[in-house]
């Protein structure tokens, strides 16, 4: 069982930089592969990132690649996400989740935070 918490969201100016950070419990986390997903107003979720178990494999979507970067710390069971050059289309909810292996699929994440808001002004 993991249980995630996201932070860090907040209201921000196009162009601007902002945190995301995700804290999960439970002794197994260095075992999920972990992703940021987001759901803008109207849409469906969608992918945004993900990270393997030791830090590497990263992959990123498309429309994010370039501006921002996942990150994980084991020792602290901590995911983060650092977003720049934000521009209003990235206005959405922001989760955490977690899975057993690498995918993009959102149906392969069993577990999932409640999701932190980030809206950027244009």
């Amino acid at each position: 069982q993991v249980q995630l918490v996201e932070s860090g969201g907040g209201l921000v100016q196009a162009g601007g930089s902002l945190r995301l950070s995700c804290a999960a419990s439970g002794r197994t986390f260095s075992s999920y592969v972990m992703a940021w997903f987001r759901q803008a107003p109207g849409k469906e979720r969608e992918f945004v990132a993900r990270i393997g178990w030791s830090g590497g494999a990263t992959s990123y979507a498309d429309s994010v690649k370039g501006r921002v970067t996942i990150s994980r710390t084991n020792a602290e069971n901590m995911v983060f996400l650092q977003m720049n050059s934000l521009k209003a289309e990235d206005t959405a909810v922001y989760y955490c989740a977690a899975a057993p292996r690498v995918s993009f699929r959102e149906a392969d994440y069993d577990y999932w935070g409640q999701g932190t808001q980030v809206t950027v002004s244009s």
